[in-house]
Formats: structure tokens, sequence, C-alpha cells
């Protein structure tokens, strides 16, 4: 037995299914997973993808080569790689081929909280719902052999709180699946209208034999308890129901689609009523009652933000019926703590952050700046606050290019700032969009040599693959003006007259252009610690060096304005020496 979160024991159970390639774009809370094969199951071949799309689309090949693939993302990362997602349900796999969502309802690193049960409804392809480590490794082998048994992709759904929480999993030994060649078949791999017709109807026989499998999987099970109530629920959610009602009868949904109706129609006969209990949108209760069939749901169950056992009781303490009856068992709900009474503590870039200079100089130049999502997305809050949108990855310089092109005035002051991972995962078709379409936005690429806000994993621009291996590093000046860019300027960060000279002139240029500002990130070189000397018979109090947000400063006497420099967190990158104008602070 060995304590391992979701991530980890997904990890394992891609080493005991038999996986022998494993791809992923790293994004919380998915990142784990990829990370802990490179590093504990050498014999799975492992890469960072530039993105989401590439990666199914690299193991689309693997998997018709005949090795079984796993492919692990995000819940947004879904959407990049719908494309070739939604037509594989058509093609099918040679070996399997298991997708792995990671969900993360609360939004604690997204932008959205989107459901991805959903997909497996859109894609017609098997949906899987762990609800613990066990499970989650557990289900990576059944998701396999759902797979290869009936010719599809299958949806291994978590979410946050499976990913990251830790439970005991009994280990097993690993299979040897059973060898499959490559083999041509152009009806079925090469999706014509003519070959998708059929295909179709294939998608369609092939969702009612497993809407049969699922009505006996040992996936899905009842656990008889008091029948005057019942709960039907899946992933986490389980757990939450089963801490809170542990006398109640459950059905428990582990492949939650399709949906079994008929064990359903078998258990809400058997008990008094129903309540279905699942974190975020509808989805089953939604096709449970199209069927038919009497349940409650989102009238006592949140539909936003993430469940816990506290939240869950709130919500069905309001049912009065409920509540007497959970008295009876003594069940004693523990409600929500008022969360305005908790303190706020901010996200913020770190001390000596390469970002932060950009940013600050933005701020001054009173510019409009499309953003975009990493960790300089912390340049949107205050003080800084130099960053007006943030949508997706990649919708940066489309957004810039779009306002300029809508009102010419915003023209001279529209920036895109976006990080070198994102360039290279959704920047470059924008790029040349941009540089097509006769642009006139400027673009800021903050090149911190990794993708930062996800823990430091490699990309198309660091000259190294997932496995550490040495290789081509793309250079994104020069990828920049491959793709048509005229004005390109590599600056340090650090240097903040730089900056702002090469921004005024990529705003002066008539046709597209490009600054890169090239600094490793300061968690990748971990310089000791080099507080600048500070005179404080100097300092006027005027407070502008705390316009940087620096952590390593604060105000150490509040009338006096006076600072105090941290000297465990002050890495001494010199901007607020920089800053000030009074000579206070010194590099």
């Amino acid at each position: 037995m060995k304590l391992l979160s979701g991530n980890e024991a997904i990890a394992r159970g891609a080493y005991e299914a038999g996986v022998k390639v494993a791809l992923a774009y790293p994004g919380t809370p998915s990142t784990e997973i990829l990370e802990n094969i490179i590093r504990h199951y050498p014999e799975i071949y492992a890469e960072w993808a530039a993105n989401e799309k590439v990666a199914v689309e690299v193991g689309i090949g693997a998997c018709l080569a005949g090795a079984r693939t796993l492919v692990a993302m995000k819940h947004v990362g879904v959407n990049v790689a719908a494309d070739p997602l939604l037509t594989l349900t058509y093609t099918g796999v040679n070996a399997g081929f298991v997708l792995v969502s990671a969900d993360d309802p609360g939004m604690h690193s997204s932008q959205n909280e989107q459901d991805n049960r959903f997909y497996a409804r859109f894609a017609q392809v098997p949906l899987l719902e762990p609800a613990d480590s066990q499970e989650a490794k557990d289900f990576v082998k059944a998701a396999f052999e759902i797979s290869e048994a009936f010719d599809t992709p299958v949806l291994l759904r978590t979410t946050t709180r499976v990913s990251h929480s830790k439970s005991l999993v009994q280990e097993g030994e690993p299979v040897t699946p059973p060898p499959r060649k490559y083999r041509k078949d152009f009806a079925k791999y090469a999706v014509l209208p003519a070959h998708a017709r059929v295909l179709h109807e294939k998608v369609e026989r092939r969702r009612e034999e497993l809407r049969a499998y699922a009505e006996s999987s040992p996936l899905n099970r009842i656990e008889w308890g008091d029948r005057r109530i019942g709960f039907i629920t899946s992933g986490i959610a389980y757990q939450y129901v089963k801490e809170l009602f542990p006398w109640a009868s459950v059905l428990k949904l582990g492949l939650s689609y399709p949906l079994p109706l008929k064990l359903v129609r078998q258990f809400a006969r058997e008990v008094q009523r129903v309540i279905v209990v699942e974190e975020l949108e509808p989805f089953l209760e939604e096709q449970i009652l199209a069927a038919g069939i009497r349940v409650q749901g989102k009238d006592l169950v949140p539909r936003t933000g993430e469940l816990s056992p506290a939240r869950l009781a709130w919500g069905l303490s309001r049912d009065e019926d409920l509540a007497r009856l959970a008295e009876e068992y003594g069940t004693v709900f523990n409600f929500p703590p008022d969360e305005e009474k908790l303190p706020v503590r901010p996200p913020v870039l770190c001390p000596g952050c390469p970002h932060r200079g950009v940013f600050y100089v933005l701020k001054k130049m009173k510019l409009v700046v499309t953003g975009d999502i990493g960790c300089y997305t912390l340049g949107g809050l205050p003080p800084l606050g130099a960053m007006d949108t943030c949508i997706c990855m990649g919708a940066s310089i489309g957004m810039a290019h779009g306002l300029v092109k809508a009102d010419p005035e915003l023209s001279g002051r529209t920036v895109a700032v976006i990080g070198d991972s994102t360039f290279f995962h959704t920047g470059l078709p924008a790029l040349a969009n941009l540089v097509y379409n006769r642009g006139a936005a400027a673009v800021i690429v903050l090149d911190n040599r990794t993708t930062a806000m996800t823990g430091h994993q490699d990309h198309p621009g660091t000259g190294r693959t997932a496995r550490g291996e040495e290789t081509v590093a793309l250079d994104a000046a020069e990828v920049a003006r491959a793709l048509g860019a005229e004005y390109v300027e590599v600056v340090d960060p650090y240097d903040l007259q730089a900056v702002r000279r090469a921004v005024e002139q990529a705003l002066r240029s008539s046709s597209p252009a490009v600054v890169v500002a090239r600094r490793p990130c300061v968690l990748l070189t971990r310089p000791s610690p080099r507080p600048l000397p500070y005179r404080e018979e100097v300092c006027r109090g005027c407070g502008l060096c705390l316009e940087l947000g620096c952590p390593a400063l604060a105000l150490k006497d509040r009338k006096e304005r006076k600072i105090a420099v941290d000297p465990l967190l002050c890495v001494g990158c010199g901007l607020c020496a920089q800053v000030c104008p009074f000579g206070a602070l010194e590099v």
C-alpha cells in the first residue's frame, strides 16, 4: 500500500496498464501526471507537447501504431484538443487511447470551471470518474480495456480534489497488452465525408453497446442503506455524500456516460426519494429527468464553485424532511465559515521576477495591454495593474489586433503580452495572422525560459525535452522574424530604460513589431539573497518603489513612509534602485 495523490495514482495506473506513450501539456491540476510518469516509469515514452491539440494528434499516431497511449491536460486544454478528439471518436483506435481531463471546480488556477463531462456526451465516448486515488489507478486500466473492447477513445475525468488529495493505493503488477501493429485502413482512418457518414452510424451503434455494458459494469454499484433516501452521485461528490450520510442508500457511478438508465430506474424504485449530488452542472440530473425518472438535484446542491462536505450540508439541510432524517441518525451539519472574516492573501509576482519591470513600464506608459495565461497574469493586479484582459492561452495577440482594427485610435498604444511557453502553444498562428492582415499592434514576449506557473516544465524554447534530453531550442525572436515581424528587439527586463525604448519603438512601427523581454525565471536561477543597500536618511517616503509590488519591499514606518528591504527575499534585481529618484536604494 502506498499513499498517493490522484495524479500519482494515474501515473501508476498508466504503468500497470502497459502504456507505452504518454503526452501532455502542463496545466493545473493535471501537471503531475506526466511528471510522475517521467520520474518513476522510464519504460513509458513521455513528452511535453507544444499544446493540447498536438498532444492528442501525436497520441493518435501512437495508438494507431499499436501503443497504448495516455494524454493528459486540464479542462480548458480539452477545448484546444477538441478538433482531433471529436473525429477520433469516429475512427476509433487500434491500441487503447485514454484522455485525462483534470477539471478545476472553484477555479483554483483557471479562468473558468467548465464541466468536461459534457465532452463525453458531445463526442459519444465513455466517461470514467474516479472518486479517490485507488480508483484513479484502477480506472486507468479499466479505461484501456474499454477503449480496445469498444474501439473508442475514453475520457477519464478527475477534479482538483481527486488530483491533489492523497489516499492509500494497493499497487499491482503491470500487464503486457496483446501486440497490435499498424495496418492501413483508409476507410476507417481517413475521415472523408463519404467515410464519415458510415463511421457516424458506427458511433451510434457503439453508444448503445456501451450503454448496455454500463448496466452491468463493476464500475457502477449500489450501496444499500436506509431506503427512505437515495443519492445518485459520481467522482469526488461520492466521498462527500458518504461522509455526511453513511447510513443512506447510494448509487455510485464510476462509468457515468453512457448513463445506465436501467440501473438508475431500479435504484429509484427501491428508495422513497432520490437526490442527485454532482459538482457543477446537472449532467446526470438532466439525463435522468429526461428519462422520466423523478429526482432532485440542483434545487438543493450548489451549481457553482467547488463542493465540500460543508457546502453540500448547507444545501441539503434546507430540505426539512432530509434534515429531520439526518437528525434521526445524529448527523451534525457543519456549515461553511464566514469567508469574509478570513484574511486575504493575494498572489504576487516573486521577488526578482523578470515580468515585474515590463509591467511597471507598461503602467507608466498608460497603454492598453491585452494579456494571456501564466505567471504574468498577476501583472493585472494592484499595484501594477498593467493588464486589461485575460481570456485564454494565445488570445492576447489576436485581441490586440482586433482592438486596433476596430478602433484605429488605439494604434500606437496597444500592446499584447504573452509568455514564451504560451507563444509556442498558440501564439504563433495569432502572430502569423497579425502579420498577414497588416496589423499594427505591438507584441511583447515575456521569455523567462520555462513554463513557470505550472512548475517549470520545458517547452520548445528551452532546449530540453520532458526527459531532460538536449534538443533544438526555438528562439522566440528568430521565430517572430521568420513569421514576418519587421521590428524585433530583445531586451533585458531588468533594464527599465531599455524596455521603455524598445516598447516605444515597437509602437511607432507601422508594421507588426515584437519585443522579447528575456531573462530566466528567478526560481530557476535561485540567486542567493543580495539585499540592496538602503539609505534611510535619503529616503523621502515618496512610495514610488512600492509601486513595483515587490514582496521584498515593505513600509517600515507608515507615518514617515520609510521602507524596509527584506534581506531574505531581495535578490538584488535593481528595479527599485532604478525607480527611486533620490538614490535611497543603490545597486
